[in-house]
C-alpha cells in the first residue's frame, strides 16, 4: 500500500521529529506558528524518513549497507573513508520507487504553481536524530541550493539520501552510541531565497563563547550562506541586547568582517553554485542597516520564546525583494547543558613570542606540536594530541577533529564550522588569523591561548599554565558589596557569571586605546590634517564613516555598552578618559594637540581638560557617546564618573559641561561620581558630595599624593605604599563623611587586588563597595567571609 511521503510546512510541528527530522520538524513547527507573528519563513515541503527507508527496503539495501560497515573502525582513517564511499555510491545508484518519485514530483509542481512560476528551492537534509540535548547532527548530512526542475530534484535528494553516510556522519554516530539503521534521512525541500543577490548568515540567542543569554549573535556576509558555515569568510558580527529590545535599539556591539568571497548561483553545467571576489567598497560596508538587524534580533527572541531554549538559526535576505527570512532554525546544544555555577579558570603562566592572532573560541589554553594539514585528503597524517592548523574546515574533518588538542584557521568567524565544533568538542580555537600556515611550522611547539577574552593567541612553544574549577555555589555572601574592575569590552560577558554586584570602574582609557586608536580632535579636525600618514592611517581605521567624529561615539559607545550590558541591571560605573599629555600623544594624530609637560601626572588631565575650550569639543563626544548607551540603547544602569577633580568649582564647570551635552543628573536617573583621589576630595569631601552622588576612591593617586612620591619613580618605590596610615586615615574620613550624607562610597584602587589587609580594612569601616581585578574576586570574598564571621564572634 502507498505510504505518503510529503508533508507541507504547515502540516508539521515540533512533535514530528520522528517523521521528518529536527530541522524540518522546527520548520513546520515555524511555519504554523510564528508567521502569524510576523517571522518570515520561505514555504516548502518535507520529504519523510519513511521515504529514506522504504528506498533501502525496495531494494534490500540495508543488507549490503551492513555488510560493508562490518568490522568499521571509526580510527582507522582510510579504511572510514573507503566504506564510507562504498555506502554513498550504493544509495546513489537506488532507483526511486514510482509511488515516492510520482508524490516528490507532484509536491514540485504544486510549489511551482503555488509560486506561478518554475522555482529553484534548496534540498536539506534531517537526520530524524538531529539536535538532541546530547547530539547535534546540524551539518552531518548535506544541503544543495538552486536545484531546479522535476529531474534535479530527485537527483539531489538522491544524493541527500546518500550524505546520511558521509565519513564524519559515520564516525560521529559511532561516538554517541546511534545505531546506523535507526537514524533515518528526511529532506526539507524550501523556496530558495535570492541571498545570492544580498546576503545571508547565522544568529544564536544567546553569546556562542560564554553562553551569556542576554544577548543576541548575529553574523553575516554577502551571497549564499554556505561560506560562513564553512568557514570560507570571516563575516560582519553584531550583538543586541535582549532585556531592552522592546523600546530601544540595543545593537550594542559591531564589527566590519573581511567577506572577501560571495557564493551565487552557478550559470550552468554540473556546478549549482560559485564562488566570486567581493569589490573591495562592498566590503567595507556592513551587510545589513541597522533596522534589518534589530529585525532580525526580535524574530530570534520570539523564535527563541517559543522553544523556550537557546536557538542556533539562519537566516537570508533576498536580493529581488529586500526581505529577510529564516530559514532554519535549531536549539543550540553547546550551553543548553552546562552549570554555569562552576566556572573553569585557565590563567597562562609565562609570557613568550606570539607566532599569530584571530577570534577566540572557548575560553581554554592547550599546548602541543602543530600539524599543518592543507585538505582533507592528508587528514590521515594527523597525529592524535597535535594542534590542527589549517586553512578552514568543513564537515569531513571532524574525524580528526576530535584527535586534536587545540585548532587554528585561517579563515571563518565564530559561527564558522571550525567554531562550532570546536565548542561541541570542548577544544580551544582561534579562527580568522588570516596567516596561520605562514607564521607557524609544521612540527613546531605552540600554545593556543584563549583566556584573553574575544582574541585568541598562538605563542611559539609549550608555555606553562593553571587550570582552576570554582564552584561559586559555595562562595559565600557578605555585607561589603564587591564589584570588579574592566576594561576590556570582550572580556565583559564572560565576567559577568562572576558573584560581583557590578562593574565598580570601567575605564575608558582601554576602549580608546584599542578601539578607537585616534586622538579625539583628529577626527574633529579630519578635514585640515595635512599629514598624509596620519590621515591614511585615520581612513583605514574609519572606514564607512564620513563624519569621523561619529566613528568615536560609536566606537566608544559600543565598548562601553558591552560592559553595560553584560551586568545590566548591576550598576555600571564609568570613568570619563584620564589619559595624561603625553598618553594622549600617542594616539594617531595627538602629537598636534598634546602640550609637552614636565610632570603629565600632574598636569593636563581628568576634570581639568572637559571644561577647557582646548578640549570641551572633544569631551562633548565622550558625552554623546554614554547619552547613546542610556537613551538609544536603554542601558540606565551606567553612571558616570569624574576623574582627578581638583575642585569643587572645577566639579560644578565639569557638570555644566555634562548638562550642555545632554547629560543632566538626576535626569533619567543619572548618577554622577567623583574619583576620590586627591587630598582636596578628601578635606572637602562634604562639599564635593553636595554637587555628586557618591565616591570612588582612587587609592593610586590618593597615594601619591598623600606620601609625596612618584610613583613611576623606581628610586621612591619603596616609599609607596597604600597601607601606610596616613593614607587608610583620610580613606577613612572621606567613608566616614559619606555615611554620616547617605551618599555612595566605593574603592576601585589597585590596593585591596594587592593585599586582603586593605580589603579586610574597608570592610572594617564600612565602605559600600569594593572593587577588585576579575582574578581576585574569589579569593578576596572568602577572605571577607572569614574576617566577618570572626568580627560576628568577636562582637558576642
Amino acid at each position: 500500500m502507498e505510504k505518503r511521503c510529503i508533508y507541507w510546512f504547515n502540516e508539521l510541528g515540533i512533535q514530528d521529529v520522528p517523521k521528518v527530522g529536527g530541522k524540518n520538524a522546527s520548520l513546520g513547527e515555524m511555519y504554523s506558528k510564528l508567521t502569524q507573528k510576523g517571522v518570515r519563513i520561505p514555504n516548502g515541503f518535507a520529504i519523510t524518513a519513511d521515504a529514506y527507508f522504504h528506498l533501502l527496503e525496495v531494494h534490500n539495501a540495508q543488507k549490503e549497507i551492513k555488510s560493508i560497515l562490518r568490522n568499521l573502525d571509526t580510527r582507522n582513517l582510510t579504511q572510514l573513508a573507503n566504506k564510507g564511499e562504498q555506502v554513498r555510491r550504493l544509495i546513489k545508484s537506488l532507483e526511486f520507487p514510482q509511488d515516492l518519485k510520482v508524490q516528490i514530483l507532484n509536491a514540485y509542481n504544486q510549489l511551482c504553481k503555488y509560486e506561478r512560476r518554475v522555482v529553484d528551492v534548496a534540498v536539506r537534509s534531517s537526520a530524524t536524530a538531529e539536535d538532541l540535548p546530547d547530539a547535534s547532527f546540524a551539518g552531518q548530512q548535506e544541503t544543495y541550493l538552486n536545484v531546479r526542475g522535476g529531474e534535479d530534484l530527485l537527483h539531489y535528494c538522491r544524493l541527500c539520501f546518500a550524505s546520511l553516510f558521509t565519513n564524519r556522519a559515520i564516525s560521529y554516530r559511532v561516538d554517541k552510541g546511534f545505531d546506523h539503521f535507526l537514524v533515518g534521512l528526511s529532506i526539507g525541500i524550501q523556496l530558495m531565497v535570492r541571498s545570492d543577490l544580498a546576503s545571508s548568515g547565522v544568529v544564536f540567542s544567546i553569546d556562542t563563547e560564554t553562553g551569556f543569554k542576554n544577548a543576541v549573535f548575529i553574523t553575516g556576509s554577502y551571497g549564499l550562506g554556505e561560506n560562513i558555515v564553512q568557514g570560507k569568510v570571516n563575516p560582519d558580527e553584531f550583538y543586541v541586547f535582549k532585556p531592552t529590545l522592546d523600546k530601544y535599539s540595543p545593537i550594542i556591539y559591531r564589527k566590519l568582517g573581511n567577506k572577501e568571497i560571495k557564493m551565487i548561483y552557478s550559470d550552468g553545467g554540473n556546478k549549482l553554485t560559485k564562488n566570486i571576489n567581493v569589490p573591495q567598497r562592498e566590503r567595507e560596508k556592513y551587510i545589513l542597516s541597522d533596522k534589518e538587524v534589530l529585525q532580525l534580533a526580535r524574530w530570534t527572541v520570539i523564535i527563541e520564546n517559543h522553544y523556550n531554549k537557546p536557538m542556533d538559526i539562519e537566516w537570508a535576505k533576498d536580493g529581488k525583494t529586500n526581505k529577510l527570512y529564516v530559514v532554519q532554525a535549531r536549539p543550540e546544544t553547546i550551553h543548553a547543558n552546562r552549570d554555569y555555577s562552576v566556572i573553569e579558570k585557565y590563567t597562562l603562566q609565562e609570557k613568550g613570542k606570539i607566532l599569530t592572532k584571530g577570534n577566540s573560541v572557548g575560553d581554554k589554553i592547550a599546548s602541543g606540536k602543530a600539524m599543518i594539514i592543507t585538505s582533507a585528503k592528508e587528514i590521515k597524517k594527523f597525529k592524535k594530541g597535535a594542534v590542527l592548523v589549517t586553512e578552514m574546515t568543513d564537515p569531513d574533518w571532524e574525524p580528526i577533529m576530535k584527535n586534536a588538542s587545540a585548532i587554528i584557521t585561517e579563515m571563518g568567524g565564530r559561527t564558522s564550522h571550525a567554531a562550532i565544533v570546536s565548542r561541541e568538542l570542548g577544544l580551544p580555537a582561534i579562527v580568522g588569523t588570516n596567516n596561520a600556515m605562514d607564521k607557524i611550522k609544521n612540527n613546531q611547539p605552540v600554545t593556543v591561548d584563549c583566556s584573553s577574552g574575544s582574541d585568541g593567541f598562538v605563542y611559539q612553544g609549550k608555555l606553562k599554565y593553571k587550570k582552576e574549577i570554582i564552584n561559586l555555589k559555595k562562595i559565600p555572601k557578605i555585607k561589603t558589596e564587591i564589584m570588579i574592575n574592566l576594561g576590556a569590552p570582550m572580556q565583559a560577558f564572560e565576567k559577568s557569571f562572576l558573584p560581583v554586584h557590578g562593574v565598580g570602574l570601567a575605564r575608558e582609557e582601554f576602549i580608546i586605546n584599542s578601539y578607537i586608536k585616534i586622538h579625539p580632535k583628529a577626527l574633529i579636525n579630519y578635514k585640515t590634517i595635512k599629514d598624509r600618514k596620519i590621515k591614511a592611517q585615520i581612513d583605514k581605521l574609519t572606514k564607512g564613516y564620513e563624519d569621523k567624529r561619529e566613528f568615536f561615539v560609536d566606537k566608544l559607545a559600543e565598548g562601553a555598552a558591552m560592559i553595560a550590558a553584560a551586568f545590566y541591571p548591576r550598576e555600571v560605573i564609568l570613568r570619563f578618559s584620564d589619559f595624561k599629555s603625553n598618553e594622549y600623544a600617542n594616539l594617531i594624530g595627538g602629537q598636534d594637540y598634546e602640550p609637552k609637560e614636565d610632570n603629565p601626572m600632574l598636569g593636563w588631565r581628568g576634570a581639568s581638560r572637559y571644561y577647557d575650550e582646548k578640549y570641551s569639543d572633544a569631551f562633548a563626544l565622550e558625552c554623546k557617546a554614554v547619552l547613546k548607551i542610556r537613551e538609544r540603547f536603554g542601558l540606565k544602569n551606567m553612571v558616570v564618573m569624574i576623574p582627578f577633580c581638583r575642585t569643587v568649582e572645577e566639579g560644578k564647570k565639569v557638570l555644566r559641561e555634562l548638562k550642555k551635552n545632554g547629560l543632566e543628573r538626576g535626569r533619567n536617573g543619572l548618577k554622577v561620581y567623583i574619583m576620590c583621589e586627591i587630598p582636596s576630595n578628601v578635606i572637602l569631601c562634604k562639599q564635593f558630595l553636595e554637587i555628586f552622588d557618591g565616591f570612588s576612591i582612587g587609592s593610586n593617586d590618593l597615594t601619591q599624593l598623600i606620601m609625596g612620591v612618584d610613583r613611576d619613580s623606581e628610586l621612591v618605590s619603596h616609599v609607596y605604599d597604600e597601607r601606610n596610615e596616613a593614607v587608610k586615615s583620610m580613606i577613612k574620613q572621606a567613608v566616614d563623611t559619606a555615611n554620616k550624607m547617605g551618599k555612595y562610597s566605593g574603592f576601585c584602587g589597585q590596593a585591596p587586588s594587592d593585599y586582603p589587609e586593605m580589603a579586610k580594612f574597608l570592610s572594617d569601616i564600612n565602605i559600600a563597595s569594593i572593587s577588585l581585578n576579575p582574578d581576585t574576586v574569589i579569593k578576596t570574598l572568602l577572605y571577607i567571609s572569614e574576617h566577618e564571621k570572626k568580627r560576628k564572634k568577636i562582637s558576642k
